[in-house]
């Protein structure tokens, strides 16, 4: 069993920048690739980002590549999202998840996350 908690949300302004940190529990942390996913208002939700567990593959939506930094610290179990440039269309609640034992194939996908966390809510401004 895992139990993420994102933190770190806000109301930023465009351009501005917000870190997003995700806490998980259970001391199998290492074992999962760790993604964040995101939904805004009247929208589905969407990939983010993604790290392996090993943290040597990093995906990333192409809406966010070259703006967006996922990390992970194995030894403090935390995920990290690191959001610079944001802009108002990234306004959403982002959530955090965790994937057990996965392929590259599969970090997209929202509905091969084993857990996910409550979300935290993003808002820039123009």
């Amino acid at each position: 069993q895992v139990q993420l908690v994102e933190s770190g949300g806000g109301l930023v302004q465009a351009g501005g920048s917000l870190r997003l940190s995700c806490a998980a529990s259970g001391r199998t942390f290492s074992s999962y690739a760790m993604g964040w996913f995101r939904q805004a208002p009247g929208k589905e939700r969407e990939f983010v980002a993604a790290v392996t567990f090993t943290s040597v593959v990093t995906i990333y939506a192409d809406s966010v590549k070259g703006r967006f930094t996922i990390s992970r610290d194995n030894a403090k179990n935390m995920v990290y999202l690191q959001m610079n440039s944001l802009k108002p269309e990234d306004t959403a609640v982002y959530y955090c998840a965790a994937q057990y034992l996965t392929s590259t194939a599969t970090m997209k996908i929202g509905s091969r996350y084993d857990y996910w966390g409550q979300g935290t809510q993003v808002s820039v401004s123009s």
